[in-house]
Parts: C-alpha cells; structure tokens; sequence
C-alpha cells in the first residue's frame, strides 16, 4: 500500500501493483520517462523496492537494469542502480 500510495499520489494516478510492476520490468519505461516507474525508483525506500520487486516476481536483472538507465538520465545515483 505504501509503495502505489507513494507513486500513485504526485501524479493523480491509480495503478494496481501489476500494473506498477509491468512498468517497473519494462525497459521502455526510462525511454519513454514515465513517471510512475522513476517515482518507484527515486522516491520508494529501497528496501520497500525490494520487497515489492521480490512479492511481484519482476526479474532482478531487469530490476537493476531500469534504475541505472534512470540515474544516467537523472544525473544521480538512484539506490538499486549501485545494487549489486
């Protein structure tokens, strides 16, 4: 409830957490800059980020992989992008 809560409210939006979760696992999401997927990134505790990642099966490769093509166009480190 935390992590949509956080990511659903700047933005007036109302994903479900598949849905959040197909946009936190889709790579096209840093080339399109969607919001709901950097806000999960950047603003959501990273061990929140983890836990939700790990409850909606997303592939950890592809967990590290978003947050890192996110920091380059942010210009700062984002928390699961230093993650080994």
């Amino acid at each position: 409830m935390k992590v949509l809560s956080t990511v659903n409210a700047p933005y007036g939006t109302a994903l479900s957490a598949e849905q959040l979760a197909s946009k936190i696992s889709d790579p096209a999401s840093a080339l399109s800059f969607d919001a709901s997927a950097f806000s999960f990134f950047s603003e959501v505790d990273e061990k929140l980020q983890v836990s939700f990642l790990d409850e909606m099966h997303v592939d950890p490769a592809i967990a590290m992989d978003l947050p890192r093509k996110f920091s380059a166009l942010a210009g700062y480190p984002l928390p699961l992008a230093r993650a080994d």
